[in-house]
């Protein structure tokens, strides 16, 4: 009896930023970004109080713009990191640490039939 032939795994593209492969090396990481976030939530909670305590209103003003400007860099650096996981993940699906018990995706290929690799999935 032979066995039959392993499904070939789907060819993966890497993910493009900036017109180059996504190098995880070049960009924020999670530090970086919970640091942000922290300073961020220090500020939105500072802003309404530097108005309330009538402090002047040129630092009042100064706080408004600098939560919005972290808030861009914020925003742009979780995309970073989004893209980072989704680039891992088209990598190919690796078995949880602590996990016994097979994965979905793990099911998933065990259960494909071999003949059926050309079809789409829908």
């Amino acid at each position: 009896m032979t066995d039959p032939i392993p499904p070939k795994p789907a060819p993966v593209r890497p993910v493009q930023y900036k017109g180059e492969p996504l190098n995880a090396e070049r960009g924020p990481g999670l530090g970086c970004f919970r640091f942000q976030l922290a300073v961020l939530a220090i500020l939105v909670v500072l802003t309404p109080l530097s108005v309330a305590w009538d402090w002047p209103e040129w630092v009042s003003a100064g706080l408004l713009i600098t939560v919005l400007v972290l808030l861009l860099v914020a925003g742009q650096t979780i995309i970073f990191l989004l893209r980072l996981v989704a680039a891992d993940r088209r990598a190919g699906r690796r078995r949880p640490m602590a996990s016994r018990s097979p994965t979905v995706g793990e099911i998933e290929d065990e259960q494909r039939d071999p003949l059926d690799e050309g079809s789409v999935r829908q």
